[in-house]
């Protein structure tokens, strides 16, 4: 018996990087999975590498009938949700002197208002007694340059799992925030608006950052989230906790 087995869990992002580590992970452990992601191309193949107990809906959590049609195929194929990750983020490099406004709205339409209706509108599915995790950052606490409008969004990411935990201690639905650090996935080169020589760059940068002196990789931040979603956490709620190998905690 896996650890999730027989739960319904519902990832965003879940297409690459950590959203597909932890889908591996979970079906691993027994629950069936739904994946959502904004690039077909990348969900089909996130889905063939998972092979089995997976489902794929392609959609965009900034998008709130996007949203909607991810529901209403959860609810017709599975009825309900028992987890549910709420993996899926944007952030692109932008100083504040010259930051523009395409650039906040889109941080904050992906980060902020998806994270928000992602999970909302999760809830009439929700089994009580189920797991919500959001997937924050530790730049929710660290000083970045470059980076504050995602700082700002993902501190906001930080209070949802505060104020949440309180709202839904009635159906004993665990809310939790996990925080990433630097992870070597494909976003720091795909997503942040860097070339390949200057996220190269920036992760010795990161690295240089981290007591532990290397980033993490995804299958870490699975292992945490998996963590977040058993019954091995049942007295956790509300809490953040830092997957960064020290970076923000030293």
């Amino acid at each position: 018996m896996g650890k999730l087995e027989g739960k319904v869990a519902v990832i965003t992002g879940g297409s690459s990087g950590i959203g597909l580590a932890t889908a591996k992970r979970f079906v691993e452990e027994g629950a069936h999975v739904v994946i959502t992601g904004r690039r077909e191309k990348e969900l089909q193949d996130a889905a063939a590498s998972i092979k089995t107990n997976v489902t794929a809906v392609l959609g965009d959590v900034a998008r709130l009938e996007d949203l909607d049609r991810l529901y209403a195929i959860v609810k017709e194929k599975h009825g309900h949700i028992d987890i549910l990750f709420a993996n899926a983020g944007a952030g692109t490099i932008a100083p504040l002197a010259v930051a523009s406004e395409s650039h906040f709205d889109q941080t904050f339409d992906v980060n902020v208002k998806g994270m928000f209706f992602t999970v909302q509108k999760a809830l009439p599915l929700f089994n009580d007694g189920g797991s919500i995790i959001l997937n924050s950052s530790v730049s929710n606490v660290k000083g970045l340059a470059g980076f504050t409008a995602y700082a700002a969004s993902k501190a906001a990411v930080r209070n949802f799992a505060r104020g949440w935990t309180m709202e839904l201690l009635g159906r004993k639905i665990r809310v939790n925030c996990m925080s990433p650090g630097a992870i070597e996935t494909p976003a720091l080169e795909t997503t942040t608006g860097l070339t390949a020589e200057q996220a190269k760059q920036a992760a010795e940068q990161f690295t240089t950052m981290i007591p532990m002196a290397r980033r993490g990789k995804p299958e870490e931040i699975a292992a945490a989230v998996t963590f977040l979603a058993s019954d091995e956490s049942s007295y956790i709620t509300g809490i953040d906790l830092p997957v960064d190998g020290g970076m923000a905690q030293v």
